[in-house]
């Protein structure tokens, strides 16, 4: 089983990865990020959607929404906050290496670093190509993910994260063959029992994730520093890319 296959570790650490605090900040985003504002009946995907951070705030903007998720415990929360806010998101449990629906989305978003999860490199660029392919001509794909630039500022130090309860998480990284893949290794100590779990992915700079983007074929890529639309640069907070599939959807409509 791959780490990304184990319920009992989106369970345990969910806690951790997807906090109220980070409910709050997403809705916020979502409210008032440029790179989030679409045509009010615009559909879209969010790709390894988790407990639904990204889809309630989106639905509330008027967006038609789903989420794909292979976890059931991920699916799970997600539809207990879909129905706690009274809004409507279909919800499918599927593996984003096979999951195509071809030219059904005007936006496929994938966030918190969701790519980059499979061991070989094909297989992470065969998600681009299914984002592509899910795409309708002109629509975009955006990914979310800590670039190198970015974690090559802070790495080394383990990170703390108390949680409700006296519980806490102590998260360590390491950089693995030459700084193309990340090692994380978390440990959940609650009521005097720990819980380890180690998760790796890929590591991309921004040229390198344009390059991808290219190669998957989307066009007009261009990456951002935050999704406040804010530049790819020594003061970036996280590395989004943005790319275009090519051509003009049937209904015309522009993002």
């Amino acid at each position: 089983m791959h780490w990304y296959e184990d319920d009992g570790f989106w369970s345990d650490f969910s806690e951790t990865m997807f906090s109220e605090r980070r409910r709050a900040e997403t809705a916020d985003v979502v409210a008032t990020s440029p790179l989030l504002r679409f045509p009010a009946d615009s559909r879209v995907l969010d790709l390894c959607c988790g407990p639904g951070l990204y889809l309630v705030p989106l639905a509330r903007r008027g967006y038609s929404v789903t989420g794909v998720d292979l976890s059931p415990v991920m699916l799970k929360r997600a539809e207990v906050a879909v129905q706690e806010a009274g809004v409507e998101v279909r919800l499918v449990q599927a593996d984003m290496l096979t999951h195509v629906e071809p030219e059904s989305y005007d936006v496929v978003l994938n966030v918190f670093t969701s790519f980059g999860y499979f061991d070989e490199a094909a297989d992470n660029e065969r998600v681009l190509r299914n984002a592509h392919d899910s795409l309708v001509p002109g629509g975009h794909l955006l990914i979310d993910v800590m670039g190198k630039e970015v974690l090559a500022g802070w790495i080394g130090r383990p990170q703390l994260v108390e949680l409700d309860g006296g519980a806490y998480v102590v998260q360590r990284d390491t950089v693995l063959d030459s700084w193309t893949r990340l090692r994380t290794d978390w440990t959940l100590v609650r009521d005097s029992v720990a819980r380890e779990a180690s998760i790796t992915s890929f590591l991309y700079s921004a040229a390198e994730l344009r390059a991808l983007f290219e190669a998957a074929g989307f066009t007009d890529v261009r990456c951002y520093g935050g999704f406040d639309g804010s530049p790819y640069d020594h003061h970036a907070q996280r590395l989004i890319v943005r790319g275009t599939r090519p051509g003009q959807a049937a209904d015309a409509r522009e993002l």
